[in-house]
């Protein structure tokens, strides 16, 4: 559980001042006390002290209602990463669904609690720095021998563009019962928006757009778009786009559930998690970045383009 100390000090990012800087201007639509916010007047994100520090809101002028969808531990917009081989533990509470599982820290936490946010510090409004002991998917309550850091902000000079920087630092027993390295999938990150965002297309450049079809899963689709962004839309023409260069392999993709919900705490969801395979052994590091990208389809398009011209060439970096 999060101590009271620590609620009250992410109450305490809206309406005081935090190590010496003025908070930001209010969010574009309310949120809970427990979600710290950054805007730079186009857009606001924000992370909850509860849920471990993941994103759980992202809305912009156009679209003032949350996006992200928070219905439990395992959606959101967060990190997620994979390791060693796949255990039967039910006789120590692993949720049957998930057994046997592989060693999994998820940073919103287990299939039954919220991870513990270590540290979050905000940097002139602008920047939200979090430290993160995450917890095993598979199980109701176990923190995992992790540390998950994580920077939220802006991308310089464009409204639209969210960039979040992402370090995982394993810090399991070597011989454990998950074993040596393994490649696996890594999810960079794994995206939950919410039902709405219906339409889904993977991004070709210089402003074209290839429809992904998909029915409801898991499993997911699968899609491979080769400028390394994909993007969600409403039947109106809202979307938000994710674009990681250091994905290596396919993407997962697709709804979850029927209806086109608005709400961000309802069953029915979109998830898009870009993907590479990666081999983390029981003391590795991992580091990547991605960018979030808000707006109509023309205003993502320009956008992405000028990603891609500056970061087409960055990879991940992953020490044993």
């Amino acid at each position: 559980m999060i101590s009271s100390e620590f609620k009250f000090l992410c109450a305490a990012f809206i309406g005081a001042v935090v190590s010496g800087q003025p908070v930001s201007a209010q969010p574009l639509q309310s949120v809970r006390d427990e979600v710290v916010t950054v805007t730079n007047g186009t857009i606001t994100v924000g992370v909850d002290c509860e849920k471990g520090g993941a994103i759980t809101w992202l809305s912009w002028k156009r679209h003032p209602q949350n996006v992200v969808n928070i219905a439990d531990p395992g959606r959101l917009i967060q990190q997620s990463y994979y390791a060693g081989g796949a255990c039967d533990r039910t006789a120590d509470g692993q949720h049957t669904s998930w057994s046997p599982w592989s060693w999994n820290p998820i940073q919103g936490g287990g299939v039954g609690s919220w991870a513990r946010v270590k540290k979050l510090t905000r940097t002139n409004g602008h920047r939200i720095d979090t430290e993160t002991i995450p917890k095993l998917w598979d199980m109701p309550d176990e923190e995992a021998a992790a540390l998950m850091r994580q920077r939220t902000g802006f991308e310089p000079g464009m409204r639209n563009v969210v960039v979040v920087e992402c370090e995982f630092e394993s810090r399991r027993t070597a011989g454990d019962r998950w074993g040596g390295p393994k490649p696996c999938h890594q999810e960079l990150p794994a995206c939950y928006f919410t039902r709405v965002f219906e339409h889904v297309r993977s991004y070709l450049g210089d402003g074209k757009w290839r429809d992904e079809k998909q029915p409801p899963g898991p499993p997911w689709g699968r899609a491979e778009p080769p400028r390394k962004a994909m993007a969600c839309f409403t039947s109106t023409g809202d979307g938000v786009a994710v674009f990681c260069p250091a994905a290596t392999t396919h993407w997962n993709v697709g709804p979850h559930g029927g209806g086109l919900s608005t709400k961000p705490t309802d069953g029915p969801c979109m998830h898009v998690a870009p993907l590479a395979t990666v081999s983390l052994g029981p003391a590795s590091t991992f580091r990547y970045r991605y960018w979030l990208i808000v707006g109509a389809a023309a205003t993502i398009a320009s956008d992405l383009d000028a990603l891609w011209e500056k970061y087409n060439a960055e990879g991940l970096a992953v020490t044993p």
